[in-house]
């Protein structure tokens, strides 16, 4: 099983291809992503990397967490998983929901 780095501190102008670059000197690059704002499509400082192997992983943070790249110092870690997103969703009340609704018909 590979393991899944996380990438703070890019530089905005950081790209995928420049990121695996770096990466590939430490092992095997299964995938590179940095993060995009989804309105402008400006990166958003950070990104992940998957490593083929957990070696390949732990080799890369020693090596390269706390460099720079593009005048940026790096903060590289073992990425954690992806915490579920709450809210957004309805609630009672209010013009959608809850409230003394009969159902439809008037008493009257």
């Amino acid at each position: 099983m590979g393991s899944k780095l996380y990438v703070g501190g890019l530089p905005y102008t950081a790209t995928e291809s420049e990121l695996t670059t770096l990466f590939a000197a430490h092992g095997t690059v299964e995938s590179a992503r940095v993060i995009t704002d989804k309105f402008t499509g400006q990166s958003r400082g950070f990104g992940f990397v998957e490593m083929a192997t957990q070696d390949e992983g732990k080799a890369a943070i020693t090596a390269l967490n706390g460099t720079e790249m593009g005048g940026r110092p790096l903060t590289v870690n073992e990425a954690k998983p992806q915490e579920p997103r709450t809210g957004g969703g309805g609630g009672g009340g209010g013009r959608f929901g809850g409230g003394n609704d009969s159902g439809g018909r008037n008493r009257f």
